[in-house]
């Protein structure tokens, strides 16, 4: 296979870098070793330019004075060292290394001698690097001559389009012309530049290129071309003018001048004109132009409209380019009778008076107005037409907006029906007839099946469902004709509406709607001029979050419960629809949320803690965004409703139910407690004395009341310090013995409670096992041989051969002991406790009675002792005679007279 071209350049340019190697070295070799600054190599070549993303080869050539050889040389990128697989030995004194230019590339080579252990490497010699890239091929090349007073310049400019990397080296662009008998060129800038021929050549073929060139490489465009005559471009017609004539309302008479003679270049031209502010233009056909004229008639436009026209023109073979569009020209054309009817539409208002309506009837201007609309005539029913004239301000048929003419608001009876008849007129004439039948409310026609909306490309679509009609005997047409799509501002009640076509389903609204504005869209079929009823829905253009959020307030709050209520969004600053409410509270730093629908506007959140602080606000979102409301703070009860109520209740329940269990306990034991309060003293006039005879039987029968005069016991103060006479002493033949049975032993006041224990009297001689103890009392009592008490003179002893029996009582009182006679100390306790089964009567040896009675007064009033009341005794006793005075009958001294010896215990007691 052949070597290409290509190939060949190749190895030519390897070859030839080869030689130069060869050549510097041999020159360097016989290069003088003398001179001034001793230098060790150099490094071949010098501070090249590099190309990013080639490789490049240096090398580093050693002199003598180096003393050093290619093992000793390293090469480094300013500060890190090259891999030495990257190196090749040349010589013994020539190393050469091949390096890829990058980005990255330090921009110094340097060619090192290795030092010793102790001396640092030494640098034989350095180049820069210049980093960058090839010059890119222009492209897109295209040259103009432009037009210069009354003929066209003698400069071409020509513009291209440059390479896209950076131009990091320093480049060069020239722009070369051609002609047959010259050649020019020309600097140029990087992307444009020009040629003064020094007359245009018209009639003529030139060559146009441009060439770039930089330190790594020269490159050209593609060369361009063209007939002198594609070059030109003349200036735009002058002098345009547009002429309006009053009997022609559809057309304006265009003419202008032409920019350059006709020597230079002949021209055709193209017009085109819009209406003022619309920014749609309408391009004459170019055949209907392409002659060399200096006028043209515009014919099909509106009457009464103002129009825009701008005129260009070109070579009229097509060469070179057209001119700029002339400067804009404005005129109206003049004014026609209105040919389409009047927006003829109607709002129901409702009504105070039942079984009524009010109809407030408006109307927008024809669409083909064909001049300013100056009023109105209308017809209501069978009535006269009526004239409604319209100011200025009113309406304005120039404006770009058709504005809302309010004509009448009369009432309507819900039975009526009626045909209201419009027409428009202008200056010239008048408008076709445009009528409206407004039904009774019980034949409106029927609505559209559903309807719905979306958004698409900034705009508000609606989409219904035709009703489904059939044929009925209505006095309506069953065919649906048009369809009026209505809406109405939520924010500001402003409304407008539109007619669609019998087959539309799907309607941009044309009005201008505001972003984050509600609106109620009503779709109404219409009837050949009969209204049927209105289908509506919400609609935004756009939604946002709301201006503001809900006002919240607490309404009720409970101990562990609050029940929030907040108002609505006002419409006009919900910007959206509300999707749902979310309740924030806060307490103790823990959030906790509730998410509600959008129809709720109050909440009762419970589990709350009670007597706590809480901090509350509501979220109201919607599909764009949410909005909190303000915080609001509030504290729940301590006790829930009513429960104070129960609590007093309860209370007071509870103390007076104390009160009248205490007042019943008091009832009950009223007699207890007075005892209490006020111990009882015994009486003794209502003392019962027990009686017994010393003698008596096992079976003895109980002693007759008779008897009981005759014997007394009185009750004594143990520490008394009285004693009883010795004539009471004795008066008193008492005999030993001891109860019948343990079972009528009894403590003196068995029952009391007050005292403690003490042990019963009982006979010394018959052992302990005999002796009782009673719960609180103890017998203290002497047993007296008298008659009477307090003052009554004792009974005589009876004598020897009496048929009286002498009688022995003791007292059975409940009274207490006294401290002093639970606990007898001393002598005097011994004075008057001398036997263990009877306390001595404190008295004299002489037996008087007055020294009792004194007794008995004394003690009743510093002890407050009484005596008890005692029952009969139920046993008889056994009575005995003394013989003689402290002498037993066997002739043994006698018992003490001062006391009788108790037979058989004690007595049972009542």
């Amino acid at each position: 296979m052949n070597p290409t071209s290509k190939d060949m350049k190749g190895i030519m340019d390897k070859s030839s870098y080869r030689l130069l190697q060869l050549l510097s070295l041999a020159w360097l070799a016989c290069r003088p070793t003398c001179s001034s600054i001793t230098t060790y190599g150099t490094i071949i070549p010098q501070s090249p330019s590099v190309e990013i993303g080639k490789e490049f080869t240096a090398t580093c050539v050693l002199y003598t004075a180096a003393k050093a050889t290619a093992e000793d040389i390293y090469w480094k990128l300013k500060n890190v060292t090259v891999p030495k697989e990257q190196y090749t030995k040349i010589n013994d004194s020539a190393v050469s290394v091949t390096i890829t230019i990058t980005n990255e590339t330090a921009n110094w080579l340097l060619c090192e001698k290795k030092g010793s252990p102790l001396n640092r490497n030494q640098v034989i010699h350095g180049i820069l690097l210049t980093k960058g890239y090839p010059p890119e091929k222009p492209v897109n090349l295209s040259c103009m001559a432009v037009q210069s007073g009354q003929k066209i310049s003698s400069n071409v400019t020509c513009t291209w389009q440059p390479g896209t990397r950076d131009e990091i080296l320093k480049t060069t662009y020239t722009l070369f012309g051609s002609l047959i008998v010259s050649n020019k060129s020309s600097k140029a800038h990087r992307s444009s530049g020009y040629i003064d021929f020094g007359t245009f050549p018209s009639f003529m073929q030139l060559a146009m290129w441009v060439e770039v060139e930089n330190k790594l490489g020269k490159v050209r465009s593609d060369i361009l071309d063209i007939y002198a005559a594609d070059l030109v471009k003349t200036n735009p017609p002058s002098d345009v003018n547009i002429l309006s004539e009053n009997n022609f309302s559809r057309t304006l008479l265009v003419s202008w001048k032409h920019p350059i003679h006709v020597t230079y270049v002949t021209l055709k031209y193209n017009i085109r004109f819009c209406t003022v502010g619309s920014g749609d233009w309408t391009e004459v056909p170019p055949n209907d132009t392409e002659s060399y004229k200096e006028s043209f008639r515009l014919q099909y436009l509106k009457p009464d409209t103002e129009y825009v026209v701008q005129v260009r023109c070109i070579h009229h073979m097509g060469y070179g380019y057209w001119s700029d569009w002339s400067a804009n020209s404005t005129a109206r054309t003049p004014e026609d009778k209105p040919t389409s009817k009047p927006d003829l539409w109607r709002v129901i208002i409702p009504s105070q008076v039942k079984s009524e309506r009010r109809v407030q009837v408006m109307c927008k201007d024809p669409v083909e107005s064909n001049g300013r609309i100056q009023g109105y005539s209308i017809k209501i029913q069978d009535g006269n037409w009526e004239t409604v004239a319209v100011n200025d301000s009113d309406l304005d048929s120039r404006s770009q907006e058709r504005k809302i003419i309010p004509l009448y608001q009369i009432p309507w009876s819900d039975k009526r029906r009626g045909l209201i008849e419009l027409k428009a007129w202008n200056s010239v004439g008048e408008s076709p007839q445009a009528s409206l039948v407004i039904p009774k409310l019980t034949q409106e026609p029927p609505s559209v099946e559903w309807l719905s909306w979306f958004t698409q490309q900034g705009r508000l679509w609606v989409k219904w469902q035709p009703p489904n009609v059939t044929a009925t005997g209505e006095p309506y047409r069953s065919e649906v004709t048009e369809y009026i799509l209505e809406w109405v501002s939520v924010s500001d009640g402003a409304m407008d509406w539109q007619r669609e076509r019998r087959h539309t389903r799907t309607a941009a609204i044309k009005g201008n709607l505001q972003k984050f504005n509600r609106y109620n869209i009503s779709v109404y079929p219409m009837y050949s001029g009969w209204t049927g009823k209105p289908l509506t829905i919400a609609a935004f253009l756009e939604q946002g979050a709301p201006l503001e959020g809900p006002s919240v307030k607490v309404r009720r709050t409970g101990k562990n419960d609050a029940e929030l209520e907040w108002m609505e969004i006002p419409l006009d600053k919900q910007r959206g629809f509300i999707t749902n409410y979310t309740i924030f509270f806060i307490t103790g730093g823990k959030e906790h949320s509730i998410v509600v629908s959008t129809d709720t506007y109050s909440y009762t959140v419970k589990r709350m803690a009670s007597n706590s602080k809480y901090v509350v606000r509501v979220m109201a979102s919607t599909v764009q965004g949410s909005t909190n409301s303000s915080d609001l703070s509030f504290n729940t009860l301590m006790y829930a409703p009513g429960q104070i109520e129960a609590i007093v209740v309860a209370v007071c329940i509870s103390f007076l139910f104390s009160v009248v269990l205490t007042m019943l306990f008091c009832i009950y034991k009223m007699d207890s407690i007075k005892k209490k309060i006020w111990p009882p003293v015994p009486d003794p006039s209502n003392s019962t004395i027990a009686k017994w005879s010393p003698d008596f039987t096992s079976k003895a029968d109980i002693p007759k009341e008779s008897a009981l005069g005759d014997v007394s016991i009185v009750e004594v103060d143990v520490f008394d310090r009285k004693s009883l006479c010795e004539e009471d002493k004795a008066g008193l033949p008492l005999k030993k013995d001891k109860y019948l049975s343990e079972e009528h032993s009894s403590g003196i006041g068995g029952s009391s409670c007050l005292s403690s224990p003490h042990q019963s009297v009982s006979d010394s001689d018959e052992g302990g096992d005999e002796g009782q103890t009673t719960a609180s009392t103890v017998q203290y009592s002497s047993v007296v041989a008298s008659c009477g008490y307090k003052g009554q003179t004792p009974c005589p002893l009876p004598q020897s051969g009496s048929s009286q029996t002498p009688s022995f009582t003791r007292s059975e009182s409940t009274q207490p002991l006294l401290d002093s006679e639970e606990h007898p100390e001393g002598p005097e306790s011994q004075r008057y406790l001398r036997n263990p089964y009877f306390g001595r009567l404190p008295g004299g040896n002489n037996g008087d009675s007055g020294d009792l009675e004194d007794l008995n007064q004394m003690e009743m009033k510093k002890q407050g002792l009484a005596l008890r009341r005692f029952c009969p005794l139920e046993e008889d006793f056994q009575q005995t005679t003394p013989t003689e005075e402290g002498q037993s009958p066997d002739g043994q001294p006698g018992p003490d007279p001062s006391y009788m010896p108790q037979l058989s215990g004690y007595r049972p007691q009542c």
